[in-house]
């Protein structure tokens, strides 16, 4: 990559992280400091409630009991992984791949000051059917998924080699 194309990377893997993260953080602090005061189930619609629920564990409350009394264990796992993710990112040549994963390593770093500050991510988002309910989630997971569903999407795309695009540029054909 060139200078110019590193630098529009890296605004590429930055403005998916930082709208990912402050997405996550403003909405958080939102619930925790206006909407949920006092903690109550709020109906928004006949499937989707905004419910205060803070979760101690990994994905759908797994391994809370290891981690309740440890979060800054799976707070230091999750630096690690959120670090591996931007490198990655940063060394993709392909545009979406970089913002997917500045998606979801800003997600990640949402949870992770979540789970430095209280020791639990802050959930709220409620949907379900009946008396069914998907484990509550936040923006952050939103952040997450979106980030993994334009991974899987672009993996169905050709991609064309940092080659064969120089050759293109250079002599004008294919």
């Amino acid at each position: 990559m060139t200078g110019s194309s590193r630098r529009d990377h890296a605004i590429w893997v930055g403005g998916g992280f930082a709208t990912a993260l402050l997405f996550d953080v403003a909405t958080k602090w939102l619930i925790l400091n206006t909407v949920m005061v006092p903690p109550r189930t709020i109906e928004v619609m006949p499937f989707f409630n905004l419910s205060l629920g803070f979760n101690t564990g990994v994905s759908f409350g797994m391994f809370q009991d290891f981690f309740l009394e440890r979060p800054l264990v799976l707070a230091g796992i999750k630096v690690a992984i959120t670090v591996g993710l931007l490198v990655w990112a940063m060394r993709t040549h392909r545009t979406f791949e970089a913002t997917a994963l500045g998606l979801i390593a800003g997600g990640a770093a949402g949870n992770i000051i979540d789970r430095v500050h209280q020791g639990a991510v802050t959930d709220f988002l409620d949907f379900h059917v009946a008396n069914w309910h998907w484990p509550a989630f936040n923006m952050a997971d939103v952040a997450i998924s979106s980030g993994v569903a334009l991974l899987l999407a672009g993996s169905f795309f050709p991609s064309r080699s940092p080659l064969s695009a120089q050759q293109v540029s250079s002599d004008g054909k294919r």
